[in-house]
């Protein structure tokens, strides 16, 4: 199954939806539970377009460091256009399952929304548990797409929408075995919590509103694998601007956040 591609334009949709005030909220509680401290060597697997690594960057200060790393070109020079000028930061191509990184070099690592895209996550968590330091802390944060609760009058035709985007990913569920994973890795998990994306009517500007359109594009160009023709396509659109104008639009699903340390 195609998976998003993160080129220039795509980099730029996702930048907006993480400058959403929901997702704003999200990167704060991310960083509350981070808890950087000033001189920390820090890590961003999946940095993104940079957002959080350069509050990130900002926290630990000149003397210490954050190493972001991401597959797509686009959002390595995203992220290193926004951290331009912080000597601290350096913003690199990395894998997750193979981490061109020293071991122990780190006191703490980030990831959010990226294991999910993650196909062999027992090697990503061995290398992830290999470039902290003793007593070093991971904070992980993915969605399960099962806790999605999105409105709709035909339930089956929206089983089937949602079918088409969880196929762009490696595991959709990651959340619920996520803590064994860790503890397979030789992690301790400290803390777990919920982080609600949680839209009770329609706010163009905010997470339901960015992904409701980005899902609608993927489903668009890869929906016929699934059985979902034009026709139907249209119809599932047309209902969601029907719900929109009458003010009957919902949408809510669960992200999912684990600390733990080495």
């Amino acid at each position: 199954m195609s998976q998003l591609t993160f080129d220039a334009d795509s980099a730029r949709a996702l930048e907006a939806i993480y400058m959403t005030p929901d997702v704003v909220a999200q990167r704060g509680r991310v960083i509350d539970l981070l808890a950087p401290a000033a001189g920390e060597q820090l890590l961003d697997v999946g940095i993104g377009p940079g957002l959080l690594a350069l509050d990130l960057a900002r926290l630990v200060g000149e003397s210490g460091r954050m190493v972001g790393l991401d597959l797509a070109p686009a959002m390595v020079a995203a992220a290193t256009a926004r951290l331009a000028g912080l000597s601290q930061a350096e913003v690199k191509i990395g894998d997750a399952a193979n981490l061109d990184l020293p071991d122990g070099a780190f006191d703490g690592a980030v990831s959010t929304q990226v294991y999910e895209y993650v196909a062999d996550m027992p090697r990503a968590l061995a290398e992830l548990h290999r470039v902290l330091r003793p007593g070093g802390r991971a904070l992980i944060l993915d969605t399960d797409w099962r806790s999605l609760v999105w409105h709709s009058s035909d339930p089956a035709r929206m089983d089937r929408v949602l079918a088409c985007w969880d196929a762009h990913l490696a595991d959709p569920h990651l959340p619920a075995k996520l803590g064994p994973l860790l503890r397979e890795a030789g992690f301790i998990v400290r803390r777990t919590e919920i982080v609600p994306m949680f839209s009770p009517r329609w706010q163009p500007v905010s997470y339901a509103g960015g992904m409701v359109r980005t899902i609608r594009n993927f489903v668009r160009a890869n929906g016929a694998r699934f059985g979902l023709d034009d026709a139907e396509l249209q119809a599932w659109w047309a209902e969601q601007e029907a719900l929109i104008a009458a003010d009957a639009f919902f949408f809510s699903v669960n992200r999912y956040a684990f600390l733990a340390t080495r």
